[in-house]
Parts: structure tokens; sequence; C-alpha cells
């Protein structure tokens, strides 16, 4: 009887270690360098995600919503996708244009698709010749001429990379996405696979200098996996400790990451139920969010948020202690779309007044409210009010006593009353602005 059950124990063992994530088991350590480049994504607060690649050539297909995840929403057999190289020339990007606007945004990175879904790579790869220099008429790296623009312009640069990929055939078995309709034979080494990844992974940070970090998407394609992210997250901060790490996998932060990021959702909110199995770590958050309602190009998407809703999610993004990522998708031809360009500059004229109430800050004492957030530095809260229909706020939350309140855009003084419930604030309404009514409190 004993036999019988060490034999069910061993099978269930077995069972659970090779059918469960793997996750790593060592602890990881993250050096000074990298600590020192937390602290520096966390005061950045903004950045910009650029999603381009040769599914811009179809515009999305004439379907709202559909961009870079076109070929599978049409179910593009890869012998069909394959033309589409032929068909990308970017002549008109400029990496210098690219990232003059991104400074002028008040943006401090962009983290960029170096290779999305489709498995196409837009850097100059040596592992596969699926890759914009060996498959299109361009020719060119764009990653090389947008890290080099960015390193004389002091901004950082991450790569986005796909861990899911609908044209490898090693990709197997396949996962909830990438089907039959691909025409890939009904087999593969997953093995071959993780080492291809981690072979292009190499590439990416070894050939370009020292980068910003690695942000992971996919993993949540095929769940029960064995990704082998111990393996994957070392190789990382071997050639990189100073590297951050994220992975857009919708679960708590696993080990060996470094910063934590939410999909079109602020920290703890599940509204487009990417999140739910999500939970909040101790590490630097990410929200990203699209300008209009696609990630790549898409020739009918003109559902583009308004200057007030952007300037509010990133204020809100600041408020829940988090980085606001705000994605655009470049056209075919290299260039950012026009109205995507002015909002960016809009943003910009904002942040140069207000920045600093955002760069450098952390989550303020009080959580979140309908009425706005809070934000703090240097000894001083800022309250951002961003709904609110009435002449007097109060602020429940504080634990020091308030020594001053003034309006941080002209820095008049407000007449405020701590009471039992909490700090009372009088702001009249033509003292309001429409976007954000900032308030700057100072403590005893």
């Amino acid at each position: 009887m004993k036999t019988i059950l060490n034999r069910i124990f061993y099978l269930f063992a077995f069972t659970v270690i090779f059918n469960f994530p793997s996750f790593s088991q060592d602890k990881y350590t993250p050096t000074e360098e990298n600590l020192k480049n937390r602290e520096w994504f966390q005061d950045a607060k903004f950045g910009m995600f650029v999603h381009w690649g040769v599914y811009s050539v179809m515009g999305g297909g004439g379907d709202k919503g559909i961009a870079e995840w076109i070929m599978n929403q049409k179910q593009i057999p890869i012998k069909e996708y394959e033309k589409l190289p032929d068909f990308f020339n970017p002549l008109a990007f400029d990496a210098k244009e690219w990232v003059s606007m991104v400074k002028e945004a008040g943006i401090k990175y962009i983290t960029i698709t170096s290779k999305h879904h489709d498995g196409f790579a837009m850097y100059d790869s040596k592992v596969s010749d699926y890759n914009i220099v060996d498959q299109t008429p361009y020719g060119k790296d764009v990653l090389k001429s947008l890290k080099e623009e960015c390193d004389k312009q002091g901004i950082k640069l991450f790569f986005y990379y796909s861990q899911l990929d609908w044209h490898h055939p090693d990709y197997y078995p396949r996962g909830r996405t990438g089907g039959d309709y691909t025409g890939r034979p009904q087999e593969g080494n997953w093995d071959k696979y993780l080492q291809y990844q981690n072979d292009q992974l190499t590439e990416l940070l070894t050939n370009y200098g020292k980068v910003g970090g690695i942000w992971f998407d996919g993993w949540w394609d095929r769940k029960k996996a064995n990704w082998k992210l111990e393996e994957t997250y070392k190789l990382i901060h071997k050639h990189q400790p100073g590297a951050l790490i994220g992975n857009n996998h919708h679960q708590a932060p696993f080990e060996g990451e470094d910063f934590q990021m939410f999909e079109k959702d602020l920290p703890g909110h599940n509204t487009t139920g990417f999140s739910g199995e999500s939970e909040i770590g101790n590490l630097p958050l990410e929200t990203c969010e699209t300008i209009n309602g696609s990630w790549g190009f898409n020739l009918k998407d003109r559902n583009d948020k308004s200057i007030k809703q952007l300037i509010q999610y990133l204020v809100k993004a600041a408020g829940y202690n988090s980085n606001f990522l705000l994605n655009v998708g470049p056209m075919p031809n290299g260039k950012i779309q026009p109205e995507h360009s002015r909002l960016l500059k809009e943003m910009g004229k904002w942040l140069e007044k207000n920045g600093e109430t955002i760069y450098e800050t952390r989550g303020g004492p009080i959580h979140a409210k309908d009425w706005g957030v809070s934000t703090q530095k240097d000894g001083k809260v800022y309250i951002h009010i961003l709904n609110w229909n009435d002449e007097s706020l109060l602020i429940q939350g504080l634990s020091k006593k308030v020594k001053s309140a003034k309006l941080f855009s002209d820095k008049s003084s407000l007449k405020f009353k701590a009471t039992d419930f909490g700090l009372a604030v009088e702001v009249p309404f033509d003292k309001r602005d429409e976007i954000d009514t900032i308030i700057e409190l100072e403590f005893k």
C-alpha cells in the first residue's frame, strides 16, 4: 500500500513540475545600477509606446480596432502575410524628427516594438532573415537609427519583444492565437523556439549599446507553458545588469522582473478585463494606453482622445504612483500622424507649466477620489482636482498639519480650515482650470 501511495505522490509531483508555468525559483537581487534605473524610471513618469511593423501597410484592413493583430484577426496565412514586407518602405522615417517630438512633449523614454506577434523583426537580426533589413525595400535598421538619436538627445530606449510568435514553426504547441490558419506544421520544438527568442534578445542587448530595458508581451498566449523565464531574465541581466525587465503577463510580478505594467488600465483597476488575475507588487509601475483606439496604424480610427483626457490620464497615473506610457502607431511611410504629434505637443506645453507636480513625484498620501488624485515631492503635496463642481473641497487622509494652501498656477493663497472630518479648502470657480486645478500644500 505504501509503495502504491509513493508512486501516486511522485506521479503527482512530476505532473505539477512539468505542466505548471515555470517561474524563477532563485531569489533575484538587482544590482545597484538596476536600483538606480528603477528610481530614474519612477521619476520619468512619461513614456511613448510605439507599435510599428509591416502590418501598418494594411492600415487595419478597413476595420476599427485591428492593426498589429490583423494577421490573426483576418486569419492571414504565413505565405500570404510574407508578401507585406515588399510593400514596407518608410522613406519618410526620420529618427531625429521622432525624438525631437518626444522631447518637446516632455516624454522621457520610448518603448518600441522590436518584434510583435507576427514574428517580423524591426531590426537587423542575424538569427532570422525575417526582418526589416533583409525583407523590405527600405533595407535599414530603424532601431539602430532611433537608438543613436535617442542617445544624442538624452532619451532612453526600451525594446518591446513579443514572446508569442505567429510565424515561427517551433512556437508549438500553439496557444490561444495563431492557429491552423497560419499553415504551420502541427509539430515543433519548444526549446528550440525559446533559444531563438533568447538569441534575438542577445542581439538587442549587445548590438545597440545600453538600453532602458525589455518590455515583454505574449506570455498570456500559453500560460501553462514552460517559458523558462528564469533563464531568459538571467540572460538579460547578464548582458545588461541595469536593464529593466517588465512583462505584460497580467499577473503579480515574477521573480527577476524590475517593473510592473498594466494594459489600458490604472493599477488596481480592471475595466478592460485584462487585469483580473493581476496583483500590484512592490516594483515601479507603468500603465499603457493608446492615443486613439488602436495600437498600430489604423486608417479608420478617428477615436483620438482629447487633450483633456490624455493629460488627466497622465495625472491619474502619477497619482497611482505609476508612469504613463502613451502609444502612437506610425504610418507605413515612417511618419507619426500629424494629429497625434499635435496632441503630444499640447501635452508638452502643459508639462512645461505643471511638470513640477508630475516629474520625480510619488503617489500622494490621499488615495484616488472621484474628484482627482494627489502627488508628492520634497515635502509638498499636490492636490489635482480633475472633476469637482463645488467651491469647497474636503481633503481627507492628511496626517500632518497644513501650513499653507495655494494654487500652483499663480501661487495665490487659498482659504482652508482643519475640521474633524479633514481639511476644507475653498477653490473659487474663477480660479479653476478646465483640465487640472492644482493645489500646493505645505506643512508645519
